[in-house]
């Protein structure tokens, strides 16, 4: 099963991002929140609100901070949050889909459509782009020692998993999204806890740029990742290994 051949990279890149640690703790936090305000305070009967902690504890969130977003969320006095999303096309055609979390519709909209306006891009209907992109299951985690490859692959096989790849110790199985759950348990039944674990948007077509239009669209894609609302940005622009060492 070939995994996606630009994972390793886009790995990279999320390093590099998650190096701006307040910035994900606070996108965490919202997640959590919302978790916790959607379905209840307990992990155990709310599978979202397991994985938004699961996710933060893989970025290193201390507990305490975690227990206050819970808290946050599952008071009374909960944070109002809305999910949004908003779609449209960075310079050269390449598809942009962003995922917010808000409590200012306003706020949101006037800074994602700033955004696109001023780096060259174009904010579109609901609609535009999202059919150019597949939602799939994303796990990352170590590779367990006392699994050889083989092994490993039939037991998640077993469990849903389209695509697995290894890389650098490290591997990732995509699943179609209907199978997060089910590849959820079999990855708890195998004593594996994943760094990362999310429903990802994977482009089914992919655009490819020259070094000046990548670095273009990249900016693009970095103020929308900066913005406290957003949660995931997804595109389908190409990024080869020597254009990630540019980057």
């Amino acid at each position: 099963m070939a995994g996606h051949s630009k994972w390793a990279n886009i790995k990279r890149r999320k390093g590099a991002q998650d190096a701006k640690r307040a910035k994900i703790f606070t996108k965490l936090i919202k997640e959590i929140t919302v978790s916790a305000k959607e379905s209840g305070p307990d992990p155990d009967g709310n599978p979202r609100l397991r994985l938004a902690i699961q996710n933060a504890k893989g970025a290193n969130m201390p507990k305490d901070t975690i227990e206050r977003a819970i808290s946050k969320g599952s008071g009374a006095d909960g944070a109002d949050y809305q999910e949004v999303t908003y779609e449209g096309y960075a310079s050269h055609g390449v598809a942009v889909f962003v995922e917010c979390t808000t409590d200012n519709l306003n706020r949101t909209v006037a800074s994602i459509r700033a955004a696109f306006s001023k780096h060259g891009g174009s904010l579109g209907k609901n609609g535009s782009v999202e059919y150019m992109f597949d939602r799939k299951g994303v796990f990352v985690f170590p590779q367990p020692e006392a699994m050889d490859e083989d092994e490993l692959m039939l037991e998640l096989i077993d469990g849903g998993a389209e695509d697995v790849a290894y890389e650098e110790g490290l591997v990732q199985i995509t699943c179609a999204m209907e199978d997060f759950g089910l590849l959820q348990s079999k990855l708890d039944e195998l004593g594996i806890e994943p760094e990362n674990a999310e429903l990802q948007r994977i482009p089914t077509t992919i655009v490819t740029l020259d070094d000046e239009s990548l670095l273009s669209v990249v900016k693009l894609i970095d103020v929308l990742e900066d913005d406290d609302d957003v949660s995931k940005v997804y595109h389908n622009a190409d990024v080869t290994q020597e254009q990630m060492e540019l980057l």
